[in-house]
């Protein structure tokens, strides 16, 4: 029994044993089920979120920068209608792309704009997502004329137009005219005679970089181009010596060019925003829209001496800041500078002395008129106020002692006795000949009815004209007056002007302005002073950007910065503390205390102006590349270097500015739930000047950092840029926002945590924004 249960047991471990075997076997012989894959994730879409800036211009190639999410190389720029079409876009991350708006997007004469929906377009991959808003201004429609030149022999006029690429020439003789083909945005033009006695035109440009240079002897114009920087706003040339001394805005320099073989013989950095120029026994004034002073620079060397200014005391002859010499704290914007050599002396066109804080609270120092520089003691020695208007373009007759000064915010034209100028403030006093208004023609559209102006203190119906820039005839029997709203040139017999007795005698036109008519009325509205106060929009806002600072806003008053209204339309509210929300608001409280209510602006004024300002863009940005994407390294203005990639890097993570300066506008105030945020950052609150006259409110709201390498002073308060010393302002940095970064004890995001290197790279970034 026991060994057949061995067995047994045996057996039947074996059995089993043989059973695993077998299975074993089994297993062995069946391949395994193939490995289950994990899932392939699907690629992202990209997705495009935001353009910016929002508002451009056709007038030239405008760059762009495009935000969004999962955005990969290889996607190009759909633009929808009216222009359907596609463009190169370069990607550098997931978030962040750019592309380059060619300069032929054309739109029809009476378009003022076209809203254009933007997207994305991928040859291989998932289908891209999401659409953005862009305003393209139709500017290369819009006739602008700003610049006027004379042949050396007297016979043929230049006239350029900016926005559409053109310089006319008109035959004074016949009113003939032929457009020119020259090179992107002509921006300032000068006439001369060679050492050979050969008469010559140079073109300067805004968006090429280049001098086109045209000999006027024989029947073909084809240029020759000698090199010069983009961003020429001033040109002044010496025929004699052949040298042409250009005043650029992109890097603020003045540059002496040799005509004859191009080459630049010195480079010299002066204020912000140089234009107007002026030559004078080896001297070369230079006048900065922002800084209100004029630099004086050696024409041999480039040397730079002493800025010209009106400090305290200097004397104020006439108008409604005549009392306030004591109180003067600096200057306001050169608009043009000519030189006597008789006299000795430089002429200069300005909104006047720029008066500070004062016990009768003062605040409007705008005070239209001309003053008289002394370079050999580089002095403001007096202005000679008007009251009222807008001074821009001066002529000086040397050997008859005549001064003619154009009037844009008035339509007029004033003679005066350039000797009385120079010899005193009582002589100065009677220095006004004559002042002639240069009428529009009848066909001028109006802002408002006839009989509403010229009546009660208003100005005329002459402020319709524009008169812009003045040329002499060389005989100094014809002045030419160049009238920007009308589109004509005046001609007028200027032989019996010292009698009081200069007269129009005819009008010839360049180029038809009236089918843009809402928006060139909304320019008549922003550029005159119809109250005949001195204040009016281009007063604060030259040509819609800055302006330096003045002492005013009634409430809170203290000394304000000047803002830009370039691409404003998207950044409401306006003023610190906001006190508009729209610009049709702004247009409306802004225009009628300009004109001190007489009268209150019309609700057809209002549109206008207000359809004017908004279609006022930020310039194209001069730090992108071809493809409209950050240079890979930036030269900073005070000769650093950065990289703009690293940069944005720090404006995103380290230095903590996207917090109140979020893409694409760069401002909390670009979305309407942010807007309006008034915070204390730790920037000073004023310029310590006259504090106890200033009513000091904290908080500010962050601006828009859009085209913020244009821009000076930096700050509501404009402590980033200007200094006070001797109870004046002064130019403490010409590169405020290395000012903003490296003040000690200027908390301003989390600059002061970044290395030198950092701060130098995040300084590249913003000045490609």
């Amino acid at each position: 029994m026991g060994g057949i249960r061995w067995w047994a047991v045996t057996a039947g471990v074996l059995g089993v044993l043989g059973l695993a075997v077998v299975g074993l076997r089994q297993r062995e012989a069946v391949p395994p089920p193939p490995p289950v894959a994990a899932p392939v994730p699907a690629e992202p879409r990209p997705i495009l979120r935001a353009v910016g800036p929002k508002l451009t211009s056709n007038q030239t190639s405008q760059p762009l920068s495009l935000y969004g999410e999962a955005l990969v190389p290889g996607l190009r720029l759909v633009l929808g209608a009216p222009f359907s079409r596609e463009v190169p876009l370069t990607v550098v991350d997931a978030g962040h792309a750019y592309a380059r708006l060619p300069a032929d997007l054309a739109l029809p004469m009476g378009t003022f704009q076209a809203d254009v929906q933007l997207s994305l377009a991928a040859s291989t991959g998932p289908r891209p997502t999401g659409t953005a808003r862009l305003t393209v201004v139709n500017d290369a429609a819009f006739p602008d004329l700003t610049a006027l030149a004379l042949a050396p022999d007297g016979r043929t006029l230049f006239v350029a137009s900016p926005p559409t690429d053109t310089v006319f020439a008109l035959d004074v003789a016949s009113g003939q005219v032929e457009a020119m083909a020259v090179g992107d945005g002509p921006s300032a033009l000068a006439t001369w005679k060679d050492r050979g006695g050969r008469p010559w035109l140079g073109v300067a440009h805004q968006s090429d970089a280049g001098l086109w240079l045209y000999a006027l002897e024989g029947p073909e114009r084809k240029p020759r181009v000698v090199p010069t920087p983009p961003g020429v706003w001033g040109l002044e040339v010496d025929g004699a010596r052949g040298m042409a001394y250009v005043a650029e805005h992109v890097r603020d320099t003045v540059r002496a060019v040799a005509l004859e073989d191009g080459r630049e013989r010195w480079s010299a950095p002066v204020d912000p925003n140089p234009r107007a120029l002026a030559r004078w026994k080896g001297f070369l004034a230079v006048g900065s829209l922002q800084t209100g002073q004029v630099v004086l620079l050696r024409q041999e060397d480039g040397r730079e001496l002493a800025p010209l200014v009106p400090k305290p005391g200097v004397p104020i002859v006439g108008g409604t800041t005549e009392a306030y010499s004591a109180q003067v704290m600096g200057g306001k914007a050169p608009r043009a500078l000519v030189a006597s050599e008789r006299l000795g002396r430089v002429f200069m066109a300005s909104l006047g002395p720029n008066v500070g804080p004062n016990a009768q609270r003062m605040e409007v120092s705008a005070n239209s008129g001309v003053a008289v520089l002394d370079l050999d003691r580089q002095q403001v020695v007096r202005h000679r106020g008007f009251g009222a208007g807008v001074t821009e373009g001066l002529a000086l007759d040397d050997r008859s002692g005549l001064l003619y000064a154009a009037d844009v915010g008035l339509g007029q034209v004033r003679v005066l006795d350039a000797k009385k100028l120079v010899e005193g403030d009582a002589a100065a006093r009677d220095a006004v000949v004559q002042t002639l208004p240069i009428p529009a023609p009848d066909d001028t559209p109006r802002i408002r009815p006839k009989e509403d102006l010229g009546t009660k203190g208003r100005a005329g119906d002459e402020l319709h004209s524009g008169p812009r820039s003045l040329v002499l005839a060389p005989d100094g029997r014809t002045l030419y007056v160049l009238n920007r709203f009308t589109g004509t040139v005046a001609v007028v017999d200027v032989r019996e002007a010292r009698a009081g007795r200069a007269r129009v005698v005819r009008q010839w036109p360049v180029v038809d302005v009236r089918s843009r008519e809402q928006r060139r009325l909304g320019q008549v509205l922003y550029f005159s002073d119809v109250g005949r106060t001195g204040m009016s929009c281009d007063a604060c806002h030259i040509e819609g950007h800055t302006g330096g600072v003045f002492f005013e806003k009634t409430r809170p008053m203290r000394i304000y910065r000047s803002t830009t209204a370039l691409g404003s339309r998207d950044t409401p509210p306006y003023f610190t503390p906001a006190s508009t929300r729209s610009l049709a608001e702004t247009a409306d409280t802004v225009g009628g205390r300009n004109r001190y209510h007489n009268p209150d602006p019309l609700p057809s004024e209002v549109e206008a102006l207000a359809l004017f300002t908004a279609l006022l863009p930020t310039p194209p940005n001069p730090y992108r590349d071809a493809g409209g994407a950050p240079l890979e390294t930036v030269t900073l203005p005070d000769g650093r270097s950065g990289h703009p990639a690293k940069g944005r890097a720090l404006f995103d993570g380290k230095a903590r500015c996207q917090a109140c300066h979020p893409a694409p506008l760069f401002t909390l105030d670009q979305d309407p739930s942010t807007r309006g945020q008034y915070q204390d950052v730790g920037t000073p609150i004023a310029l310590p000047l006259r504090l106890e006259q200033q009513h000091l409110v904290p908080g500010a709201a962050p601006p828009s950092l859009v085209g913020t390498w244009d821009v000076w002073p930096l700050l509501t308060s404009a402590t980033a840029g200007y200094a006070v010393r001797e109870d004046r302002l002064v130019v403490d940095s010409r590169f405020p926002l290395r000012t903003l970064l490296e003040t000690p004890g200027l908390k301003h995001g989390e600059a002061q945590v970044l290395t030198p290197e950092e701060r130098d790279d995040l300084l590249a970034y913003l000045l490609t924004l």
